[in-house]
C-alpha cells in the first residue's frame, strides 16, 4: 500500500489557516500531513485547525507563549503517540511527535536552530544527539523508521545557494554539518537526494531579502529514511509553488 506524507514548517499555524492551509490539507489527500513551528497550543485553535474532517490530529507545544510546536494530522489513528524524547530540556519546547503504526514509526520533529549563540549551537547539537539515540532505538524493533521536519541545517554545498558566503553561519557550520554526515553514515537515507543529485532546490527562503523570487534558498526540510527501507520511497519531492510560508512543503510516497 502506498502511502504520502508531507512535512511544512509553517510559521505559525493560525497565520497559515488565513492562507488556506485547510484547502491544502483536504486536497493533498495525505496520509500524515507533519507540521512544525505551530507557535500555538491545542486550545488556542480554531475548531477546524484541531479537529479538521477526515484526519485524527495531535500536538506537542512549547511552555514558552507563541513558539516552536508541532502537529500531525493523520487519517489513520496510530498505536501509538509519543510528545518528546524523554529529555525535559528539549521536550519543553514542544519539539517532537513520534507516532507508532503496525509496520513503522514517524517521527515529526522541529530541529532547533541555532542562531542565538555558541549556547544554542551546543543545544542543538544536544539535541541531534539525543534524537539519533531514539532514532536507533526505534530501528532495533524492526520497524521502519520516517524522521520529517525542519532541520535547520543544509546537509551539504548542493543544499543552499551561497554555500561560500553562508560558511560561518549557523545552518551551514562545520560541526553541524558534520552530525548530518554522521547520521546518515548511522545507517539512514536522505530521501530526497534518492531522487535528485543536482543543486537548485530549496525548502526555506528569506522573507527579508525577497529571496524566493531569486531562489537564492535553502534546503533545511527533510525526509529521512532508514537505510534498509530507501527501497520502498517511491518519490520524493519539494513543493515549491506552495505558498504561506518562508518554508515550502516536501512530500514523501512510500511502500509501507
Amino acid at each position: 500500500m502506498f502511502k504520502r506524507f508531507i512535512s511544512w514548517n509553517v510559521n505559525g499555524l493560525r497565520a497559515i489557516e488565513k492562507k488556506g492551509f485547510l484547502d491544502f490539507l483536504a486536497l493533498s489527500k495525505a496520509d500524515i500531513v507533519a507540521v512544525q513551528e505551530t507557535k500555538a497550543e491545542p486550545q488556542q485553535l480554531s475548531a477546524a485547525l484541531s479537529a479538521p474532517q477526515g484526519y485524527h490530529a495531535y500536538f506537542a507545544s512549547a511552555q514558552r507563549k507563541g513558539y516552536s510546536g508541532v502537529a500531525c494530522y493523520t487519517k489513520e489513528e496510530p498505536v501509538n503517540v509519543t510528545a518528546g524524547l524523554g529529555i525535559e530540556e528539549f521536550d519543553c519546547e514542544g519539539r517532537t511527535l513520534i507516532l507508532e503504526y503496525p509496520n513503522f514509526y514517524f517521527l515529526n520533529i522541529y530541529f532547533p536552530n541555532g542562531g542565538q549563540g555558541e549556547d544554542r549551537i551546543d543545544f542543538k547539537l544536544r539535541f541531534y544527539d539525543a534524537f539519533l539515540k531514539k532514532s536507533q532505538e526505534l530501528f532495533a524493533t524492526g520497524k521502519t523508521v520516517i524522521t520529517c521536519g525542519d532541520v535547520n541545517t543544509a546537509h551539504t554545498e548542493l543544499d543552499l545557494a551561497r554555500p561560500k558566503q553562508n560558511e560561518n553561519v549557523t545552518g551551514f557550520l562545520p560541526k553541524e554539518r558534520a552530525w548530518l554526515d554522521k547520521f546518515f553514515t548511522q545507517g539512514y537515507v536522505d530521501a530526497f537526494r534518492l531522487f535528485e543529485k543536482e543543486g537548485g532546490h530549496y525548502s526555506w527562503w528569506d522573507y527579508k531579502t525577497r529571496a524566493r523570487e531569486r531562489n537564492v534558498g535553502w534546503r533545511i526540510d527533510y525526509f529521512m529514511v532508514d537505510a534498509p527501507s530507501a527501497p520502498k520511497v517511491k518519490s520524493a519531492k519539494i513543493l515549491s509553488d506552495i505558498l504561506g510560508s518562508d518554508h515550502c512543503p516536501i512530500d514523501l510516497t512510500m511502500e509501507l
